[in-house]
């Protein structure tokens, strides 16, 4: 037996991947992956009704009866949410669970028949990519070319309509019929995703690779050919493994793989990465530490306009409520990046270390400023506040605030605001 599934499968799997990445974008943007998950739930019954009512299990006869039922469902979420006090997730998860355990009634009923077990219908609950022929193929192409064809064309229209609706709603777009055709793209997603997948997991194919392309790109064009790539890879590699590993269905192993590639992007993303997060998180607090050992500096000689008198450990550590050891690396990672210089005296400041230590003091003390005029503040009750913005405050904004201010002389405690790279002592006497 070839470790490779059928051509066709992989076919089907590939048509697949791409319509469930492209469509699960806008789904997800739109926070509807769980109308989806409803609307897969409630495909059950109407296959079930459709081989009962027609005793035809060709696959164009069974999805119009998921479509029937589908829509069905919708309609009633709808109308529980506008009826009702119950909010759109209770109403969801009320038509769901009811329409997938009428599924279930169903599909047990049918079970007794003489040719129930014959129809497969059962492979539409978790999914079963073997049961993929040339003729649903056709069906799968054809439902996603019309799929890819709209989102082509209505590109700019639905970009609109997912960022931002009432703007679209002002150009003159006519915002309802737009979201009816993105809601048709999501009911026809779920329709040809039943076969591979079930209805179970449908919604997982549908938000996976989506959630996962959304870490990697901050472009909804970039994002959508992303997904649809990560779509058909993990349709292919969970059909790989369940080819391979005995009992194992191919719907539950496809999303499983999708789901794994996602969590390693949630860690790994080099922008919105948790591993990423966790870094910048760690440089800002060094920065912090940094800068906070530098105002130190500077408030401890601004008292005799000192610039480059030294300060030893034991007082810089009793300044700062530190162990000295901490402040120790601390100083040594402030002359790695040249800003202290040790002697042996203790520990001075750079020209360049006195420039940012400056630097960091003005934009403390604007700030000080601002919160004092413009929201009342008393000055005992505006440093906390500024010594976390000192930190975050961007160049441009501080001139910003120093011009809003009317390029104030000193804070609220009457300390003078540094202007610019303070003299040192040689140089006041150049």
């Amino acid at each position: 037996m070839s470790w490779l599934p059928e051509g066709i499968v992989l076919q089907g799997l590939a048509i697949l991947g791409t319509t469930c990445g492209t469509v699960g974008c806008f789904a997800l943007l739109r926070r509807q992956n769980l109308l989806a998950d409803t609307l897969a739930h409630a495909a059950l019954p109407g296959i079930c009704a459709a081989y009962l009512l027609t005793g035809d299990k060709d696959l164009p006869v069974l999805l119009l009866g998921a479509a029937v039922s589908g829509t069905l469902g919708v309609w009633l979420v709808l109308a529980i949410v506008q009826t009702s006090r119950l909010k759109q997730d209770a109403a969801l998860g009320i038509v769901l669970s009811t329409f997938f355990a009428g599924g279930l009634l169903l599909l047990t009923y049918l079970q007794n028949f003489p040719d129930g077990n014959q129809a497969g219908l059962n492979t539409f609950i978790y999914g079963q990519t073997a049961y993929l022929r040339e003729e649903h193929v056709r069906w799968m192409l054809g439902i996603s070319v019309v799929l890819l064809s709209v989102v082509a064309v209505f590109y700019k229209e639905f970009k609109l309509v997912c960022f931002d609706p009432d703007y679209a709603q002002t150009l003159g777009l006519r915002r309802r019929v737009l979201e009816f055709l993105l809601a048709m793209l999501l009911v026809l997603t779920v329709l040809i995703s039943l076969r591979s997948v079930g209805v179970v997991l449908t919604v997982g194919l549908l938000t996976a690779p989506a959630a996962t392309a959304r870490q990697w790109t901050n472009r909804l064009g970039s994002m959508i050919v992303l997904a649809a790539v990560i779509g058909v890879a993990c349709s292919w590699l969970g059909a790989v493994w369940s080819q391979n590993v005995p009992l194992t269905p191919a719907g539950p192993a496809i999303v499983l793989t999708a789901s794994v590639v996602m969590l390693g992007s949630l860690l790994l993303a080099p922008q919105r990465g948790v591993l990423a997060a966790w870094l910048r998180q760690l440089a800002h607090r060094r920065r912090v530490r940094l800068e906070n050992l530098l105002t130190d500096f500077y408030r401890l000689n601004e008292v005799r306009h000192d610039w480059e008198q030294p300060r030893n450990l034991v007082e810089l550590a009793e300044v700062r409520g530190q162990p000295e050891e901490v402040v120790r690396r601390t100083l040594h990672d402030l002359e790695d990046a040249g800003l202290v210089v040790e002697t042996d005296d203790g520990w001075r400041l750079t020209q360049q270390g006195l420039q940012e230590a400056a630097r960091i003091v003005r934009t403390h003390r604007l700030w000080e400023l601002y919160l004092s005029r413009r929201l009342d503040l008393a000055a005992d009750h505006t440093h906390r506040d500024a010594e976390a913005m000192e930190h975050a405050l961007t160049p441009e904004l501080v001139a910003e605030l120093e011009s809003a201010l009317e390029n104030p002389e000193t804070d609220p405690q009457g300390k003078p605001i540094p202007r610019g790279k303070p003299l040192s002592e040689n140089q006041e006497g150049s």
